[in-house]
């Protein structure tokens, strides 16, 4: 299958597309299965859903999610690292080309990231309206990672803290998604989203070997230049290790339930994709599968993790474990209807 095309002015006359286009579509879609997960594991402790909110949520995680593909091309473009590139894997490596092919300004990338992120605010003032004040911790937790990643004078990914920042900030997505149907903070987004948040830290991992030269040229200090290509390739394997370590782990101790295991499907492209990295780390041109098998195994673990914490109710029943609201004696009476629903217990104190 040969290559796709780069961008070109030319093929997006209409601005809006162009715009579009730039914040990289293809690859929000870690952050849509990031949130599958975090509404499954609200859904898992019976949570009644909120459709709309739901919506919401989802749709300005992938708005944010644009916003620093579009920053990071825009601080890629002022290191110079994007420039340099010539032994890029088109489209998943060496940024999107935007700038570098002319189809949108530095300037005009800069303002649309910023922009973006900046739009995420109200959405996510009115989400915490409507669930909780520690949303709008979270929110900021991921605007903030998001920024630090390329922005300097932090500049993450130029730091060795890349992958570590990738990692928080898909489990901030989990958690955030998880907030907003639950209301409250809870351990099981933390623990059903980590393995998921190491799949996609292993995404931006394989992407710096074909950029490795380019990176080094730019004064970036991921661990792949630290390394070199050949020794940072075991990295690789050690992240898919952890991840499902964890998972396995998890269901062991009782933590996730068995129908977890069903994103254990997913070990099959990572380990593909490990094959494939172990042999060419230092090959660029031949690790465009590794990259993909990579970007496959992320977004399998995601949805099959998410089913099988969705379908883990129906599969083992009802626990029999009920949410107890107390001092509801004071509850009024269009509230009462809404206990059996819930399956929660009014607890009455006498006044």
């Amino acid at each position: 299958m040969p290559p796709p095309m780069e961008p070109t002015l030319a093929a997006y006359p209409n601005p809006f597309l162009r715009y579009f286009a730039a914040t990289r579509p293809p690859f929000l879609s870690v952050t849509f299965a990031a949130c599958l997960v975090g509404l499954a594991t609200a859904a898992l402790d019976g949570a009644m859903l909120r459709p709309l909110a739901a919506f919401f949520t989802v749709f300005f995680a992938l708005v944010a999610h644009a916003g620093i593909n579009v920053l990071n091309d825009y601080y890629d473009a002022l290191n110079g690292s994007d420039a340099a590139n010539t032994e890029r894997q088109f489209p998943f490596t060496g940024g999107s080309r935007f700038i570098q092919n002319g189809v949108l300004g530095l300037k005009a990338a800069g303002l649309f990231g910023y922009a973006l992120m900046a739009s995420v605010i109200p959405a996510g003032l009115w989400l915490a309206w409507t669930s909780a004040s520690g949303l709008i911790a979270i929110g900021l937790a991921g605007l903030f990672v998001g920024w630090a990643y390329s922005a300097p004078p932090l500049k993450l990914m130029s730091r060795g803290w890349g992958e570590l920042a990738v990692a928080c900030g898909w489990l901030i997505v989990v958690v955030g998604a998880d907030y907003v149907q639950r209301g409250a903070f809870s351990p099981l987004p933390f623990v059903a989203g980590l393995p998921y948040a190491l799949h996609v830290a292993n995404v931006l991992f394989i992407n710096q070997f074909p950029d490795y030269r380019a990176d080094a040229a730019a004064g970036k200090r991921n661990w792949v230049v630290r390394l070199g290509p050949q020794q940072a390739r075991w990295g690789y394997p050690f992240v898919v290790g952890v991840a499902y370590g964890w998972l396995i782990g998890a269901v062991a101790l009782g933590a996730l339930p068995w129908t977890a295991l069903i994103a254990l499907a997913a070990l099959a492209p990572a380990l593909a994709a490990t094959k494939q990295l172990l042999a060419h780390a230092a090959q660029p041109a031949e690790l465009a599968p590794a990259i993909r098998a990579t970007i496959g195994a992320a977004m399998l673990h995601g949805i099959l993790l998410a089913v099988g914490l969705a379908a883990a109710r129906k599969v083992n029943g009802e626990s029999g474990l009920r949410h107890e609201i107390a001092h509801a004696e004071l509850a009024a009476r269009e509230d009462i209807a809404r206990f059996p629903p819930l399956g929660a217990v009014a607890e009455l104190s006498p006044i």
